[in-house]
């Protein structure tokens, strides 16, 4: 996930300048950006998968997504108060161990067929990577010189569009059987071949995730042994808020909200039914499509931050909010109703426009909030990610009573709340 910047402060608990040897501690907490990207944008890869090897309705594969987004949002405050007890390195270390369970968890999963198996697999999977992101962007601010520290949290983000690149590229070669049968070559298979069938495609998730179970459990160990500084939070935020009133007082903040439980809805369900779409909209094979969402649209919101950054030197962050999520209701649009390479192109593309919205949404939502007001709406603004777990249901319902391709209307909707919020709701209730 993408995140924005709060106004609290992060130092070494040592006093100094002394940074270096933050190279190694930078290093290792960069990869976290990583490894929970792998899992985020594997995503789109399971639930065809899945689909196939449990025979899924289209709504039942969506809870996917469902499972691991319902771990952010329960497990978020959950994930502070620990580290506000133990240490954010305890916190990092916890959160690679559920990782690493959850992965391991899916070679049982494999075995047994049984779909609701993989699901606890991706909650515990989810729980981990929550610990994970709450710790690893204060702790990259912290590692080296106070002036460099976005430059350092830039870089480190790097990494996680490296992920949505990689990922899906991956996962189709070595998950992907490239194996379809229609439902009625499956109802005429006899019950020995068909469960053979399914058996093999289940089993395809094993030895990837097993590998990407060990990797994470060298990362912990890496973590156990090495050094890094005590990190400690100087804010007075909490003490003033009372004096503040309520935040709900905000309305932008409230606007922010409520848009980013839509947009990242539409990040999710955009990605999650892609293989699905490009084979009926244009009967493309799924491996060749899983191969397309990381070398086109993996990589395209990758260069889309980078592009986006570079625009808003010179145009307002609402303004190019506004003409990308409108860009973004007519590629979808398109998606809906063309066939072929045009409607499997245009939903390609959509990735390039969302880069900027998440932070940018986000840094909107907190603007003009001052004290413990906006530590509590960046904790508010991260919990509305829940957006992700509701959302591609909500497709999948759509696309099992009509089809993958008017599944798409959800997204589309969701880039109008966000086309509003930057034209109107990001200063509603502000006088400026």
């Amino acid at each position: 996930m993408a995140g924005g910047a709060t106004t609290t402060q992060y130092t070494t608990a040592s006093s100094g300048n002394k940074t270096s040897g933050y190279l190694f501690p930078f290093i290792l907490v960069t990869s976290l950006f990583f490894l929970w990207a792998l899992v985020h944008n594997l995503s789109p890869i399971l639930i065809p998968h899945l689909k196939k090897a449990c025979m899924l309705t289209d709504t039942q594969s969506s809870f996917i997504d469902s499972a691991v987004f319902l771990a952010y949002f329960l497990l978020a405050l959950p994930a502070g108060y620990f580290m506000k007890r133990f240490g954010f390195k305890s916190g990092i270390i916890l959160g690679l161990i559920l990782y690493a369970a959850g992965a391991f968890l899916f070679i049982p999963a494999a075995n047994s067929g049984q779909y609701s198996f993989f699901l606890v697999a991706l909650f515990v999977i989810a729980s981990g990577l929550t610990f994970l992101e709450t710790a690893a962007n204060p702790y990259v601010t912290i590692l080296g010189k106070p002036e460099t520290a976005t430059l350092r949290l830039n870089l480190a983000q790097c990494f996680n569009g490296m992920g949505a690149f990689i990922a899906p590229i991956i996962g189709a070669q070595f998950i992907l059987s490239g194996t379809e049968h229609s439902e009625e070559q499956l109802k005429a298979m006899p019950a020995a071949e068909l469960q053979q069938y399914l058996a093999s495609e289940a089993a395809t998730v094993k030895v990837p995730y097993m590998i990407i179970g060990i990797v994470v459990i060298l990362v912990a160990v890496l973590f156990i042994f090495t050094k890094l500084p005590d990190i400690k939070e100087e804010n007075a935020e909490d003490a003033n808020r009372q004096k503040e009133g309520s935040i709900f007082k905000h309305k932008h903040l409230i606007a922010s909200i409520i848009t980013q439980f839509f947009y990242v809805g539409a990040q999710i369900g955009v990605s999650a039914f892609f293989i699905r779409f490009a084979k009926f909209a244009g009967n493309m094979p799924e491996k060749d499509a899983g191969f397309l969402l990381g070398a086109v649209a993996g990589l395209g919101f990758m260069i889309g931050r980078f592009v986006g950054t570079f625009l808003m030197r010179y145009v307002k962050p609402q303004s190019l909010l506004a003409v990308y999520a409108l860009i973004n209701v007519i590629l979808v649009t398109i998606a809906m109703t063309a066939s072929g390479d045009v409607a499997i192109y245009a939903v390609l593309a959509v990735p390039f426009f969302m880069s900027i919205m998440f932070p940018t949404i986000f840094s909107l939502g907190l603007e003009g909030l001052e004290g413990g007001h906006t530590k509590l709406g960046s904790s508010l603004l991260v919990m509305s990610i829940v957006g992700g777990a509701i959302f591609p249901p909500l497709m999948g319902l759509i696309s099992d009573a009509t089809s993958i391709q008017m599944a798409y209307l959800v997204p589309a909707v969701c880039f109008v709340v966000v086309l509003w919020f930057a034209t109107k709701g990001y200063k509603l209730g502000r006088t400026a």
